[in-house]
């Protein structure tokens, strides 16, 4: 570690002397591109982050929203006032491990869970689920599928572990992730306004108390590490930088941060991630405009002669900071206790500067908001991107429909999923392998009673209550081809799949993934990636209430694709949603219908990945939040059967998705754009209504595709040519993952 030298002179500037060692070290990974997103910074206020239903904001350890009544919860964000939303908050947070998941995949991935998991926790919340949205190099390569194990593996062991369900998320492979796999994690949790907790800092002679784990080496530098591209050698050479995890401590602290928050013993909270306990402590007194004085020879420590830098600046797992009054600290030494938690009294809240002493010395003495705050922005040359022309092939297309469909980014996830508890904590009503996870909050509507079970004046019952609609990932080869469009075609997705189960959305937050930003061509598509889910996100009426930068993803390989992941939180009333496949009961009084326009194009999709060729991005939809709106209404029409979006693969996978063993479809489409363009905001959807949904649909296009079977079978025609195929085949198709890594 070593501080730049322009930095170098503004610190020493500003404290009028030489920093020590331990300074230099603190300076050096809190002003990181990390930690203190010095090229992202000055973007970040193109998203707009208020409403209503937003409690906390971008700026915490993660967002808190207050969820709508279920009498509110179909009406969208925009039309709502603040007399729809209830007692009940989540939270909601996205972080990046992507470093780390490269130098050692299991680890790196497994406390990237604890770390968002922690985020929730310091909001006085009880995390209720994940979500993952992972990238990876060409599944074809051997690295390729050895870090996508690994980094599953690691996921689900320490979300297993804890008890938090992992309900959805995505997986996309794409050749320039190779040498630098993304692991994005999202987290929900639940609390209420009397449990709210706050990273801010409040009361000078407050104790500072370190709770859970025993610090260690590991992890030492995360952050700068993480502000670096990786070089060849970063397996072996970044192996101490990478935390390692213990899910059982995690779980203990869960429960007991839990005891804390019921007892009102946290006067504010900080998990310990990035730049160990000088990071967490330092945000969390500068965000109070206060100081601190700490005792690192206080913290509790697993190895021997540790010296000030190591025990300031490891990134050891599972420990909170937390502001305790005194009069408390007893209290919280015996909960601590209770669930078998190291507890270390390391200061106190100042008014004064950051300062820290170890064996009698002092070896930090800071403002504490120049520390936190106080790094320059830098100020970076871009290039704007531009789109290919058309140029497109005319293959056969049987043997385009089945390398379409058997697509690694198109196929089933089902290998990922089953590997996650997604139903522990009784909540999921919607799980994996759908548009979107649907997750349950079941509290009681018009005043009634959890318990009671009689009929209240809207005709619910009190164990209707409030659908949470969760969805994440975002589209690499979208975003490759056109940046700010591919990154406004991910918010519209990511919409249409809480539309499809009939919800709307209340709010996002991003995990914005971008290369070197000092080379022009790569920052200018980091830019327009920025912008285009902003404007999205605006143009869906849903703010962007948090999020996370993580820049220098480049290996030897070069850049990643410009990679904007968004998770998507929505609402509806109740938890029944139309599942993704065909009922065959109703294939003789129903028919199939895709709702939503077409963009006309196929640049940036799976046809063109296995064709050849180049074609401009497609047209997106005006007026997405009306047309998001209009679909969620068709979602949760009562005589909608099935409803399934329209993504990767066009709508040739859409259908061999709704196909299973006892119902097919048979369909017509004019040509090999109409089958396979991947246009987000589009939704098929089989119905014995399709007048209610033209009507539902307003002036947004509704195509007839044609009739529901019982035999099993997609028999899709495209101008002349037909295919096909039985639900024995397409299982077989869309299984090439499971197949492969069985």
């Amino acid at each position: 570690m070593s501080l730049s030298e322009p930095d170098h002179e503004l610190v020493a500037a500003e404290l009028g002397r030489e920093p020590t060692a331990a300074e230099a070290a603190l300076f050096e990974n809190l002003w990181s591109e990390h930690c203190a997103y010095r090229s992202s910074r000055p973007l970040l206020s193109a998203f707009e982050s208020e409403g209503d239903q937003v409690v906390v904001g971008p700026g915490d350890d993660a967002a808190v929203l207050a969820l709508p009544t279920p009498e509110a919860a179909d009406t969208p964000a925009a039309e709502r006032d603040a007399d729809d939303y209830g007692d009940t908050y989540v939270t909601f947070g996205v972080e990046s491990h992507n470093h780390p998941s490269y130098v050692d995949p299991f680890d790196g991935a497994a406390t990237g869970v604890g770390g968002i998991v922690r985020d929730t926790m310091s909001m006085g919340a009880y995390p209720i689920a994940l979500l993952d949205s992972l990238y990876f190099g060409g599944f074809e390569s051997e690295e390729s599928r050895y870090l996508f194990e690994g980094v599953v593996e690691g996921i689900s062991h320490y979300g297993n572990c804890i008890g938090v369900p992992t309900v959805g998320g995505s997986v996309a492979f794409h050749g320039g992730y190779e040498g630098n796999p993304l692991v994005n994690v999202a987290c929900v949790g639940v609390t209420n306004e009397d449990r709210l907790v706050t990273a801010t800092a409040e009361e000078p002679g407050n104790a500072l108390v370190l709770v859970g784990n025993a610090t260690g080496r590991d992890g030492l530098g995360g952050a700068s590490f993480a502000s670096e591209d990786l070089a060849e050698d970063a397996e072996t050479e970044d192996r101490p930088a990478v935390q390692v995890g213990d899910p059982y401590a995690e779980k203990r602290l869960i429960e007991c941060n839990e005891a804390l928050v019921d007892e009102d013993l946290v006067v504010a909270a900080r998990d310990l991630g990035a730049a160990g306990l000088g990071g967490a402590s330092s945000e969390l007194v500068a965000k109070g405009g206060l100081g601190a004085e700490i005792d690192l020879g206080a913290v509790h420590q697993r190895e021997p002669n540790m010296n000030a830098l190591e025990i300031l600046l490891a990134e050891s797992q599972e420990r909170m900071c937390y502001e305790v009054d005194p009069a408390d600290v007893d209290r919280v030494r015996a909960l601590a206790e209770r669930f078998d938690l190291g507890c270390s009294v390391i200061g106190e809240v100042t008014e004064d500067n950051y300062v820290c002493t170890f064996d009698g010395e002092t070896v930090v003495d800071v403002d504490a908001e120049f520390l936190a705050d106080g790094a320059p922005m830098n100020d970076l040359d871009s290039t704007k991107p531009t789109q290919p022309d058309r140029d497109l092939p005319d293959p056969e297309l049987e043997s385009t429909f089945q390398a379409v469909v058997s697509d690694p980014n198109a196929a089933s996830k089902r290998w990922v999923y089953r590997q996650y508890d997604h139903e522990v904590g009784t909540r999921t009503a919607m799980k994996p392998g759908d548009d979107a996870a649907i997750v349950a909050m079941r509290e009681a509507a018009a005043g009634a009673t959890p318990d009671d079970s009689e009929p209240v004046a809207d005709g619910t019952t009190a164990s209707t209550g409030v659908g949470l609609a969760l969805s994440s990932g975002a589209n690499p080869r979208w975003t490759s081809v056109a940046p700010y469009d591919g990154a406004r075609a991910v918010a519209l997705e990511n919409a249409t799949n809480l539309a499809a189960k009939g919800a709307t959305p209340l709010a996002a937050v991003d995990c914005l993934n971008g290369g070197n930003p000092e080379k022009p061509d790569v920052y200018g598509g980091f830019e327009a990636i920025v912008d285009g889910l902003a404007d999205a996100c605006a143009a869906l009426d849903t703010p962007v209430v948090g999020g996370n930068v993580s820049l220098y993803n480049d290996s030897v390989e070069g850049p990643i694709p410009p990679t904007p992941t968004l998770a998507l939180l929505g609402t509806r009333a109740g938890y029944d949603a139309p599942p993704a496949r065909l009922d065959a009961d109703e294939a003789g009084d129903s028919e199939l219908l895709v709702v939503g326009p077409s963009g006309d194009a196929l640049g940036g999709s799976a046809y063109l990945a296995a064709a050849g060729g180049t074609d401009r991005f497609p047209t997106l939809p005006d007026e997405p939040a009306d047309l998001v709106s209009s679909l969620a209404s068709i979602a949760r029409h009562e005589d909608t059967l099935a409803a399934h979006d329209v993504s990767d693969g066009g709508l040739a996978v859409a259908l061999a998705e709704f196909v299973d063993d006892d119902a097919g479809a048979d369909v017509s489409l004019p040509d090999h754009a109409a089958a396979f363009e991947e246009t987000p905001g589009r939704v098929v959807v089989q119905t014995t209504d399709p007048d209610a949904v033209a009507e539902l649909a307003g002036d947004f296009p509704v195509f007839r595709l044609g009739d529901v079977t019982t035999d099993g079978t997609l028999s899709l025609s495209v101008g002349d040519e037909s295919v096909a195929v039985d639900a024995d085949a397409i299982r077989d198709l869309r299984g090439v993952i499971e197949r492969e890594l069985a």
